[in-house]
């Protein structure tokens, strides 16, 4: 099916304001960029979504990529498109994104991942706006080789976790997180954390 156009994407909208701000960190993914933005973009919703992606001063074509779309859809993509990689001098992309976004949630997707469900946010906000005792949605995914579904497992949690055992850092798919858009503040401590999903995770869990 073709890409809807900006207009037959924001018609389905009931407001203006995002509900949901999807950010996706990109750099080098050339090969693959194009298939995670049109996930995005293919995405159902009655409400309002905005994609920020943030590229890492890519060597490849990847900012002509992002340039190309954010003319497409102007109203819909936010980029931010750096002339040193951030990563290589200590930053965490984390800091520099989640204080971007005024939305009520977050879902995060890379520049080398791709959703399969275009009612996956959908489900999601809803979910979280029946279910105020919960902070964060998540599932399974297929990971893929060489465009062939892979036995590989980096052994994600499948079930629902508790509010200790978020803080306790249990693995889960960063592209299938959604989550309440709480954390404002990042401690000291996440600039020297081996994993930054997993740090975020653990923060979310105090909520």
């Amino acid at each position: 099916m073709p890409l809807p156009t900006q207009k037959q994407i924001t018609q389905q909208w009931d407001s203006y304001k995002p509900i949901i701000s999807i950010i996706c960190p990109t750099y080098n993914h050339e090969q693959y960029l194009s298939a995670a933005i049109d996930s995005f973009l293919s995405q159902e919703t009655n409400f309002p979504f905005e994609i920020i992606i943030h590229d890492d001063a890519s060597t490849d074509n990847t900012p002509q990529i992002i340039k190309q779309y954010c003319n497409n859809y102007p109203d819909i993509i936010k980029s931010i498109i750096q002339s040193e990689n951030q990563y290589s001098k200590g930053k965490r992309l984390l800091e520099i994104l989640l204080p971007l976004s005024n939305a009520e949630f977050i879902a995060i997707c890379e520049g080398d991942d791709f959703w399969l469900d275009n009612a996956k946010l959908q489900k999601q906000v809803d979910f979280l706006k029946c279910n105020p005792d919960y902070v964060i949605t998540y599932h399974d995914c297929n990971i893929l080789t060489n465009d062939e579904i892979s036995n590989m497992s980096f052994g994600a949690t499948l079930k629902d976790l508790s509010s200790l055992e978020l803080q306790q850092a249990h693995p889960i798919y960063t592209l299938s997180a959604c989550f309440r858009n709480v954390i404002r503040d990042f401690p000291p401590e996440f600039s020297t954390a081996r994993f930054g999903d997993l740090f975020l995770w653990s923060l979310l869990g105090t909520y």
